[in-house]
């Protein structure tokens, strides 16, 4: 019983890495944003969006690694 609940604790903690792409994925896209803004400020308002959605994207990837984590934790 203790092999099985160290397995899901080391699960959990290797599902939580997805956490780090995410954070770094979100910085990317607020990094472009930032450089595409002060090289030509009149296109932002073409350039947002596409950040957001950038944003929202990454952010999900690191979303559905934090449930595989609970899954593990919590669901088996």
């Amino acid at each position: 019983m203790q092999l099985v609940l160290a397995g899901k604790y080391i699960g959990a903690g290797i599902a939580t890495v997805g956490l780090l792409g995410a954070g770094i994925g979100i910085a990317i896209v607020f990094a472009a944003l930032i450089n595409g803004t002060s090289r030509n400020p009149g296109i932002k308002d073409t350039i947002f969006p596409y950040a957001i959605l950038g944003f929202a994207l990454s952010e999900a990837t690191g979303l559905f690694c934090m449930m595989n984590a609970f899954l593990l934790l919590y669901g088996v």
